[in-house]
């Protein structure tokens, strides 16, 4: 464990600072457009921008890395962010901030692919259970620590963003740093929508759920405290500690859903959801310890939720379909994230702040009846090697269509049959009668003639431009 931790420490410390900055940029918007009296359906809309390029990015990050490489990819990214970041800072204009959340969220799942890519690329079979797992803890204890540092600060003010700011400008230092530059490309796993609508509906609608409660969570929690007359620092703590519940609910989740049905037992996680938020739906001034304690216990069901529909979606689906299985979930979870936060806002407006944990209360009853409802004509009975072992995971508004390979759970030689690596990788190299290789140079070739070169050749020889040129010329002649 301690060698996997050395080895792997430049992308964890990557990932914790990504989703530092990310959590605290999420609760900030909500907080700040509440505190400029933005409706809730505006609101609502410009959270789900987000998750809306968090899906296009799922299509756009692997043509990114392929022809630019890993690092490049990264590094690009990172700037986009930051510099969209700071767009927050210098207008008020919503629809400017729809965009801007939208291309943060296409940069931010193209730099998830980056490192779960990364992650896979570098784990032996043997590693890749502690690799996942730590990465999951970077990702909620990232997030969560940007609840904390929201904590800390005593308003809602530019430095907030200039914190943000900073956390994805930090964030790509030990990828830029790292030595362990090669990472080979990897395309996302195919989807076969039409076959899963068709096989497990009960499935994807369940799933479909689960990310609109998450999605308005993230976004629409904080404009509830608001609405509360919470305080920023308080905010920040509500924040917190129902993310950190995301955490803890993992591991005996783990050992639950290995030993139990999983069907009733994500059934009862719905129905303690359903049962936990109503107090928060219905009554309208709560002390604050109180109101921390049933937050905590809310998001302790709410993140168990995906975990349990993944392991219990991978017990009905043959072996060679889990991949292409997991790019599916991940697409209706992410579909229902951008849903989520719309239908809550809207309904925010007319209805006050409580909506957002009736909302919860309502989707979390859906679930169970649908864990309940009759099994659907045509839809098949368990694998034969089901159940599959659960695997604790972070929900997927933190991680990316390549987070199948990280699963170990799923036998890598079917990964990479499945998700192979894109053949157009090379294309550009051999064209120009280069040598092909299984990824592109992440950086400069060493052997070309640079203007940097130029330069040292002018101030160590003391010669012309046009003595350099004659040079560089007969170097090429041979």
């Amino acid at each position: 464990m301690k060698k996997t931790l050395n080895v792997f420490f430049p992308l964890y410390t990557t990932t914790l600072l990504m989703l530092l900055g990310s959590g605290l940029l999420t609760t900030y918007v909500s907080l700040r457009l509440t505190a400029i009296q933005v409706s809730g359906a505006l609101i609502g809309a410009i959270i789900a921008a987000n998750y809306i390029g968090l899906v296009i990015g799922g299509k756009v990050g692997h043509v990114l890395i392929a022809r630019v490489g890993h690092i490049r990819a990264y590094v690009s990214c990172s700037g986009i962010i930051t510099a969209a970041v700071l767009g927050h800072g210098l207008t008020d204009l919503i629809p400017l901030w729809v965009v801007l959340r939208l291309i943060i969220g296409l940069c931010m799942m193209c730099q998830y692919m980056v490192l779960e890519s990364w992650l896979n690329d570098q784990a032996a079979s043997d590693q890749r259970g502690t690799v996942f797992g730590f990465y999951m803890a970077a990702s909620y204890l990232g997030m969560a620590l940007g609840q904390v540092v929201l904590m800390l600060q005593d308003g809602l003010g530019i430095s907030t963003l200039l914190i943000i700011a900073l956390c994805f400008a930090l964030c790509l230092v030990p990828i830029a740093l790292t030595t362990r530059t090669h990472a080979g490309h990897m395309s996302p796993a195919p989807m076969e929508l039409k076959f899963f609508i068709g096989a497990i509906p009960k499935i994807l609608a369940i799933t479909l759920v689960i990310g609109m409660v998450v999605g308005a969570f993230y976004g629409m929690a904080p404009v509830y405290t608001s609405q509360l007359a919470l305080s920023t620092r308080q905010t920040g703590l509500f924040m917190a500690l129902a993310i950190f519940a995301g955490l803890m609910a993992q591991f005996p989740l783990s050992w639950l859903s290995d030993r139990y049905n999983r069907t009733r037992l994500m059934r009862l996680c719905a129905l303690l959801l359903s049962v936990a938020a109503l107090p928060l739906a219905v009554l309208p001034h709560l002390p604050f310890p109180l109101l921390l304690a049933i937050g905590f216990a809310v998001s302790l069901m709410q993140f168990s939720l995906y975990p349990l529909v993944v392991a219990l979606a991978n017990d009905l689906i043959a072996p060679e379909r889990r991949v292409s299985l997991s790019a599916c979930l991940l697409m209706a979870f992410g579909v229902g994230a951008c849903v989520g936060p719309l239908l809550v806002g809207a309904l925010m407006q007319p209805l006050g702040a409580n909506i957002l944990y009736a909302f919860f209360a309502v989707c979390a009853a859906g679930i169970a009846a649908l864990t309940r409802a009759p099994k659907a004509a045509g839809e098949p009975a368990q694998a034969q090697d089901a159940p599959v072992p659960h695997t604790a995971m972070p929900d997927s508004l933190t991680s990316s269509p390549l987070s199948p390979a990280l699963n170990p759970a799923f036998d890598e030689q079917l990964i990479q049959e499945t998700m192979p690596a894109p053949a157009s990788v090379n294309d550009d190299h051999l064209a120009a009668g280069e040598e092909e290789t299984a990824f592109p140079p992440q950086g400069a070739d060493p052997d070309s003639d640079t203007g940097l070169q130029r330069a040292f050749i002018l101030l160590e020889d003391d010669a012309t431009p046009g003595e350099v040129a004659e040079e560089e010329a007969r170097k090429k002649t041979g």
